[in-house]
Formats: structure tokens, C-alpha cells, sequence
């Protein structure tokens, strides 16, 4: 567990001080039992605060306002171009706020978290954190959409196409999740007064509500753009396995047509025609007869298909 307490505008670390902020991450049996019976947390409550699979969602109990909210997690090479969401509670309480996150990672060490007066700046930066987050993650899955797409073009694998539709599942993920802030943001902005925010801060809370639907109508988006144009990108993968293709049926006769010529004369006619002594001669111009109308059935074959496809 961490404590946070407020100075000078900044979160720091409470060692002497009370804390205005505690996090919880994973948390064990004792934190638990100590969330539950001391500070009167529902148990599945605090579960829901670290289920991934949780919608977000907003409570009112006696003593305290409960906001589990949505974000995206941190990616890893081991995702392998899937990028997932995670779930983390807000347990508000009159003096103090408690956090449960299910993994550790540095919460309050972001832009974000400047000029921190009390606890509804922590609500409303923990609420603009998860957006920029989201923001930051889908300008990631554009860049990797637009790499798959470049390296399309000339593939003849389905491995590209894989990895796009993880992206597309990915940008599932996100709309759920950012939809699911949205309601919430919606949920505290008609319970404004229980959160005893000030006029500026609710200016603020609709500058969140705007730049959560504009989030959500960019990820929309790029998952339209994916979706739209999966069946194109198979043709063109598809396309180029059949340009392969012809290239290696045209080599394949190509090779084809002299060995022919070769079973029917075959070396032992060199040898008669340049006698038994010559043979290094015989050899080399067996080879280069074969390379020869190798080379020359190939490049008719080529232009063959070329008057075909202009005519």
C-alpha cells in the first residue's frame, strides 16, 4: 500500500503526515479484510475494481461514492498486437480517497497530476488520465495499422492480415471501455453536488465529457477504417500469392522444356559429335544450350502473358 498526501500543489509520499490518497494494488487477504470491515467496502465491489472484464460503473453507499473506471494496459511484446483494457476502483470518502489497481504502475508520475488541491482535482486528473491514455494508445494502433498495411503490399502470408484483425478486436476493447467511461462521466456530472465540486471543476468535468466522446468517435473510426478494408487487404495478399504463383509456373516450364531436350539427345550425342577426348567441351556447351532455351522459353512465356493481360 502507498499513501499520498498533498503539498505545495504536488502528491507526495505521506511518511509524518495524513494521507489524502491511498492505493491499493492487488490488494492481499489483509488489505482486503481490512477495506471490507474497516472502511465498509463491499467485497465484490473491490473485486469488480480489479476485474478487467468489469464495465465501469458508479456507486452511492453510506459513507462513500464508489467509481470504477476504465484504461487501457500497458502493452507488452507478450500481447503480440492484441492491446487490452483494465478496470481500477476510486472508493471516495469525505477526507480521503482510496485506489485499487490491479497491477502497479506509476499513477501519479504524469503531467496530469499538477496543481492537486484536494480530492476532486485527484478525481477529475485520474478521469483525464484514463482519456489521454486512451488517446496515446490509439494513435499506437493507427502507426501499427499503418506498418501492417506497408508490409501488405508485397506480402504472400496471412500473418499481416492476423495481426490486423487483433487490432481490430483491440479497438472492440477500446470502445467498450471508453463508452463505459462515458457513462460514468455522465452519472457524475448529474451527481455533481455529492461530489462537492466546485464551478471550476465542472467546467472541467464537461471539457472531460466532450474530449471522452471525441476519443471514442476516433477509435470508432480506425475500427470502421480496419473493418472496411480487411476484405481488400486479403484480395491484395491474395493477388500477390498469384503473381507468385505464375512467376513459379513460368521458371518451373521454363527448366521443364530443356530437360525435355535433354532426355531425347541426351549427353551421349555430344560425345559422339565431339568425340570421347572433348569432353569438358561437350559438357559446357550441353550447359549453356540449356541455360539458353531456359532463358528464351522464360521470356516468351513472359511476354506471352503480358500480350494476354493488354490484350
Amino acid at each position: 500500500m502507498k499513501k499520498y498526501a498533498v503539498a505545495d500543489g504536488k502528491l507526495i509520499e505521506a511518511v509524518n503526515q495524513p494521507a489524502l490518497i491511498s492505493i491499493y494494488v492487488d490488494p492481499d487477504e489483509q488489505e482486503k479484510k481490512y477495506l471490507i470491515t474497516e472502511k465498509k467496502i463491499n467485497e465484490h465491489t473491490i473485486l469488480s475494481a480489479l476485474d478487467p472484464h468489469e464495465l465501469g460503473r458508479i456507486e452511492f453507499v453510506a459513507d462513500h461514492i464508489t467509481l470504477i473506471l476504465k484504461t487501457p494496459k500497458s502493452y507488452c511484446s507478450e500481447d503480440d498486437f492484441l492491446f487490452k483494457v483494465k478496470s481500477f476502483g476510486l472508493f471516495i470518502f469525505s477526507d480521503h480517497l482510496i485506489l485499487c489497481l490491479a497491477d502497479d504502475f506509476p499513477i501519479f508520475e504524469s503531467e496530469y497530476f499538477k496543481n492537486i488541491g484536494n480530492i476532486q482535482d485527484a478525481i477529475l486528473k485520474l478521469i483525464n488520465q484514463s482519456i489521454g491514455h486512451f488517446e496515446a494508445h490509439l494513435k499506437v494502433i493507427n502507426m501499427v495499422n499503418d506498418e501492417l498495411e506497408s508490409e501488405i503490399n508485397t506480402s504472400v502470408t496471412n500473418q499481416q492480415l492476423l495481426n490486423m484483425f487483433k487490432l481490430e478486436k483491440s479497438l472492440v476493447f477500446y470502445l467498450n471501455a471508453i463508452s463505459s467511461n462515458s457513462h460514468v462521466i455522465d452519472k457524475v456530472k448529474i451527481n455533481a453536488a455529492k461530489f462537492n465540486f466546485s464551478p471550476a471543476h465542472l467546467e472541467l468535468l464537461d471539457d472531460l465529457a466532450i474530449e471522452n466522446v471525441q476519443c471514442y468517435k476516433m477509435a470508432e473510426i480506425y475500427s470502421q477504417v480496419i473493418s472496411g478494408l480487411m476484405d481488400a487487404r486479403a484480395s491484395l495478399i491474395s493477388n500477390n500469392l498469384n503473381f507468385m504463383m505464375k512467376n513459379l509456373n513460368a521458371l518451373v516450364i521454363a527448366v521443364a522444356v530443356p530437360s525435355f531436350f535433354a532426355g531425347v539427345g541426351g549427353m551421349s550425342e555430344f560425345m559422339n559429335i565431339f568425340g570421347a577426348k572433348n569432353t569438358t567441351l561437350s559438357y559446357s556447351l550441353f550447359v549453356l544450350g540449356m541455360i539458353i532455351i531456359g532463358v528464351v522459353t522464360f521470356l516468351i512465356i513472359k511476354k506471352t502473358e503480358k500480350f494476354w493481360k493488354d490484350f
